[in-house]
């Protein structure tokens, strides 16, 4: 595929672009944006992103991706409330470090969802790229969890996961969500170093 042709899908999809994926865009691009400042309205704008994403990737057929929205839905309900359940000697949960127990875990959890999604994607559906879509589901759900935790290697998982998802949401005629993975992964080398320097200075 020529330059030229990648212009051409590139206007073919904005052409092809619905109101409702723009309010998903940029309800999840504030969520973002909260989440880097770590900032409690990550949750109510993300969910608000995800539940329009539902309805988006069932249209199209990223089948995992529209249970890991609906998984983001219920853990965002969880790390809503988890954030602002105050600790021993702080009114808010406090950003940290995993520990290299959960790192483990996070790896390793990583690996079976990729497992199980892969298979029930290849054997229950019509996905056209199960195997990409089941990764970047993996990766997303382990990261979500982090987040909801306050672990700062959440943004390693979203960053992981964002790499991939561009090319993939723009061979899926999402031009403008393919354009806000571009930008979740800017934002989310922010909120890693954001992160980082809040959790050590802790």
């Amino acid at each position: 595929m020529t330059a030229f042709d990648l212009w051409e899908l590139f206007l073919n999809n904005i052409y092809q672009t619905s109101w409702i994926e723009v309010v998903a865009v940029f309800f999840g691009l504030l969520s973002v944006w909260y989440s880097t400042k770590v900032n409690i309205l990550v949750y109510p704008t993300g969910i608000v992103s995800v539940l329009i994403y539902v309805y988006i990737c069932f249209v199209v057929g990223l089948y995992a991706d529209m249970g890991i929205n609906v998984i983001y839905f219920l853990v965002s309900v969880y790390g809503w409330y988890n954030w602002l359940r105050p600790t021993a000697d702080q009114k808010q949960l406090p950003v940290r470090f995993n520990t290299r127990k959960m790192q483990w875990i996070g790896i390793i959890a990583s690996v079976i969802f990729f497992a199980v999604i892969s298979q029930i994607l290849v054997n229950f559906t019509d996905s056209t790229v199960p195997y990409i879509d089941a990764f970047t589901t993996a990766v997303f759900i382990v990261g979500m969890y982090f987040m909801a935790e306050k672990k700062v290697e959440n943004w390693i998982y979203w960053i992981i996961g964002d790499v991939v998802s561009v090319p993939l949401y723009f061979y899926k005629g999402l031009v403008f969500t393919s354009f806000q993975y571009l930008i979740f992964l800017i934002l989310a080398v922010k909120g890693l170093i954001g992160w980082w320097k809040e959790a050590n200075n802790a």
